[in-house]
């Protein structure tokens, strides 16, 4: 019999036969766009290795008729590849005979994305109230179908038996966190063989208050962290989030004056990402998309990339900008409390270097939070701000020459604008190297790291060191060599403790028969098999098409039950909106008024 454990591995390992990378790309951006600048970003795309463009537009955009015939036809030029993502959220629900010509009309086009080389690739963002005009523009299309309904969740985006695969919008952690895996692998367990598409972004900050948007999720470490699970969960296709959404913080494409359009129309207070470049988050593309797409790449160049805000976390007002966002049914609380004052440094290296970051002169060695296996491949580090302000300078030394360095734009305690700016500044630096191939492909290597942000983290933090790290209940974020255990196991079957979910499982599994079977989350009693706690879904909020009905579900407002945990929990809303409120720990005569 099969260790439990073992199972469990061989039931989330899988490899995709056909694997592509997508940057989402917002046509209504390209309205002042011609020849020249979609030649220029293709171009750029294809020297990242990217293999298509998402292609995002909203209905009755007047950029359709503008921009699709031209990018279409540079793109046949260019030898690259394109795909619809009809945006239902923009402008409302496309009417289905609208879908139908468009995809009828451009199907054809040797640039666009066709699934496994036969069916055209179709996606969309939201829209899952027009789930069934899917099945009639499926049988006219003969398309693929991927759409992103993430408001819904995997489970009920796959109810209405139309997608034959699924899209992820949920690139960004919830609050104070780093990235975990628990919304990929509720994907992935739903899908159950249908590909995922997963989500892969840098950053979010949005100011748009004509969009009523305002908020951010933690970036950070983001970027590498996404790669680190990519290579991990190995989906069928990644989407980057995005080439050129500037509302949203997230592009990697080059900034461009023409494409301003969304703080306009969305009456940004300022324009917050001129002069703040993201190029430098494309450097390591070609050998990220290569070792994920072919398991192994060849490195011809070194490079490092840093990033950080331009400002620390408490130095300007806020602009009314909250960590969060209510909108998703999340609680909302400060953005500095999300946003760390750090400067993030990636490498790519053939052997390791010396990290320096200099910020207004003064000086801090850094040491390597991530160092891949014998030296070659990706490094990763943050350094903290420390109340420094001033140019930032990053090196990197090999017998105390620099080997690798740029200086960067300056940190001040001043915002130009009168209050923050949230967007990230990306500078890199890079040069060619005598071509090197890492030791070990992407399938020989093993989680040496991990954790998780809940009850788990005790249990992760021993089984994804030795190289066993489940992705949900864990998140790897170091691939490497995995650490041995010096003693065989000792054949104890560990069972998850009294009230314990069921994801504990292959845990103790793993975790008691190597010798450490921690109370109370796991124990060695057999009477305890088949006791675990399935975790109940969340009670469903039926829809009510009554005008009259007092709150429509945008209007009811989960909130966090972590707010017991403070001394005086408040919560806000804006008016008219319903709470609902889950009590944690409370007995049955306690005053919850």
């Amino acid at each position: 019999m099969l260790p439990l454990y073992f199972v469990t591995i061989l039931l989330w390992l899988g490899c995709a036969e056909s694997k592509a990378v997508f940057a989402h790309f917002m046509v209504g951006n390209t309205e002042h766009y011609g020849d020249a600048d979609f030649s220029r970003e293709i171009s750029l795309a294809q020297q990242a290795h990217i293999d298509a463009f998402a292609l995002n537009f909203a209905y009755g955009e007047k950029t359709n008729d503008l921009s699709l015939p031209v990018i279409f036809n540079v793109a046949n030029r260019l030898g690259f590849k394109l795909f619809f993502s009809f945006d239902y959220a923009g402008n409302g629900s496309w009417p289905q005979s609208d879908v139908i010509q468009l995809i009828e009309r451009y199907a054809s086009e040797p640039s666009y994305f066709r699934h496994e080389g036969t069916k055209p690739l179709v996606s969309t963002f939201e829209g899952p109230k027009a789930a069934e005009d899917w099945h009639l523009i499926k049988e006219r299309t003969g398309c693929f179908f991927m759409p992103s309904w993430s408001s819904l969740g995997a489970k009920k985006a796959l109810r209405p038996g139309v997608a034959d695969g699924l899209f992820s919008w949920a690139g960004w952690p919830e609050g104070p966190n780093s990235m975990d895996t628990v919304i990929d692998q509720s994907y992935r367990e739903f899908l159950n063989g249908k590909p995922y598409m997963m989500p892969v972004s840098p950053w979010f900050y949005t100011n748009l208050p004509g969009y009523n948007k305002n908020w951010l999720w933690r970036g950070d470490n983001l970027w590498y962290d996404r790669w680190v699970t990519v290579f991990d969960l190995q989906p069928e296709y990644v989407q980057i989030i995005s080439w050129n959404d500037f509302g949203e913080s997230h592009y990697i494409g080059p900034l461009n004056d023409k494409a301003y359009v969304a703080f306009d129309v969305g009456r940004a207070p300022f324009n917050y990402v001129k002069n703040m470049p993201h190029d430098g988050w494309r450097l390591f593309l070609p050998y990220l998309i290569d070792m994920y797409k072919s398991d192994i790449a060849t490195i011809t160049e070194e490079g490092v990339v840093g990033w950080y805000r331009r400002t620390p976390g408490s130095a300007c007002a806020a602009g009314g900008t909250v960590g969060n966002t209510a909108a998703q049914l999340q609680l909302e609380m400060p953005a500095s409390m999300l946003a760390q004052d750090m400067v993030f440094v990636s490498a790519l290296l053939t052997k390791n270097a010396l990290l320096t970051v200099t910020i207004g002169g003064k000086l801090s060695t850094a040491s390597w939070s991530v160092i891949p296996p014998d030296g070659i491949g990706l490094y990763h580090a943050a350094v903290p701000f420390d109340g420094r302000t001033g140019d930032v300078k990053i090196r990197l030394l090999r017998d105390g020459n620099a080997a690798l360095e740029f200086t960067g734009a300056s940190i001040t305690g001043s915002c130009p604008e009168g209050i923050q700016n949230w967007n990230a500044w990306v500078g890199s630096a890079s040069k060619s190297t005598t071509p090197t191939v890492p030791t070990k492909r992407v399938s020989e290597l093993k989680c040496q790291k991990g954790w998780s942000k809940d009850a788990h983290n005790l249990m992760c933090s021993f089984t994804c060191r030795h190289g066993y790290c489940p992705p949900g209940p864990c998140t790897c974020s170091w691939l490497g060599t995995a650490a041995k255990f010096e003693d065989p196991p000792v054949g104890l079957i560990g069972f998850p403790g009294p009230g314990m979910l069921c994801d504990y499982l292959g845990l103790c599994s793993f975790a008691c028969d190597n010798g450490f079977c921690p109370a109370p989350y796991c124990f060695p009693d057999p009477s305890l098999e088949g006791k675990c706690v399935i975790p109940v879904d969340p009670p469903e909020v039926e829809e009510d098409d009554d005008d009259d009905n007092k709150y429509d579900n945008d209007d009811l407002i989960w909130i966090d039950p972590k707010i017991w945990d403070m001394d005086q929990p408040r919560v806000t809303c804006q008016p008219p909106c319903c709470y609902r409120l889950r009590l944690i720990g409370v007995s049955a005569n306690a005053d919850t008024d």
